[in-house]
């Protein structure tokens, strides 16, 4: 008897019942981040101006924008990504990322040899590997209106500092030169913030995982060794 295809469309209905659906705490994070970014836009003037007592020291009077970028988003992306950290199990997130990764590896290896067998066994397993997924997703999504609360204000300090009189706001990219005030799709200024911040972000973001997953698995490595002897 000829195995159905595991991967052919007339199963796409039962894997998509399978799927676990968003939790009501994901979506209630996901409103809750919604709400902080329009409360930080609705006063964007007044926080950026608080803000800048604190962030006047990196204005450098306006005369390097560029730096005064690079230090904002190293600030942003380095306070969000300490919050991130603390506020998640970074020894669960890595399991669930590698468990992840070598089910995907698995599955389009079984793809590629047509193994339909393994195809099937696979697919059994996929709403299990969905929902840790989403399990992982709904981590983040309840952290995301704290770091929230320090992305969007920084967000308008930077606004308030290049909205600044005594800022130069023509520099030289690689391509051309741009006046941070000029818009684009957006104005220049967040896609050059945001194009600073991303690198600087993923860099930071792996050197703190890094850094608290070792201290977790020294931690359980002394309460094995603890409860050994």
């Amino acid at each position: 008897m000829k195995m159905p295809n595991p991967g052919s469309p007339g199963n796409m209905p039962n894997a998509m019942e399978s799927m676990p659906q968003m939790p009501k705490n994901a979506m209630l994070g996901m409103l809750l981040s919604m709400g902080v970014m329009i409360i930080v836009l609705m006063y964007r003037e007044q926080v950026g101006y608080y803000l800048n007592y604190v962030f006047q020291y990196i204005d450098f009077g306006g005369k390097y924008p560029v730096t005064t970028l690079i230090i904002a988003g190293l600030i942003m992306t380095t306070l969000s990504s300490v919050v991130r950290s603390i506020m998640t199990d970074p020894l669960k997130m890595a399991k669930t990322q590698h468990v992840q990764k070598e089910f995907n590896l698995e599955m389009r290896k079984a793809r590629m040899e047509n193994n339909l067998f393994k195809l099937k066994k696979l697919t059994e397993q996929q709403p299990k590997m969905m929902a840790a997924s989403m399990s992982s997703s709904q981590d983040q999504m309840k952290i995301m209106p704290v770091t929230m609360i320090i992305v969007i204000p920084i967000y308008a300090w930077v606004w308030f500092f290049i909205a600044g009189d005594s800022v130069d706001t023509i520099i030289n990219v690689p391509w051309a030169t741009v006046d941070l005030n000029q818009s684009f799709v957006l104005p220049a200024w967040i896609l050059v913030y945001t194009l600073i911040s991303i690198p600087i972000g993923q860099l930071v973001n792996k050197i703190i995982r890094f850094i608290l997953l070792k201290r977790r698995i020294d931690e359980m490595e002394k309460e094995g060794q603890k409860a050994a002897v």
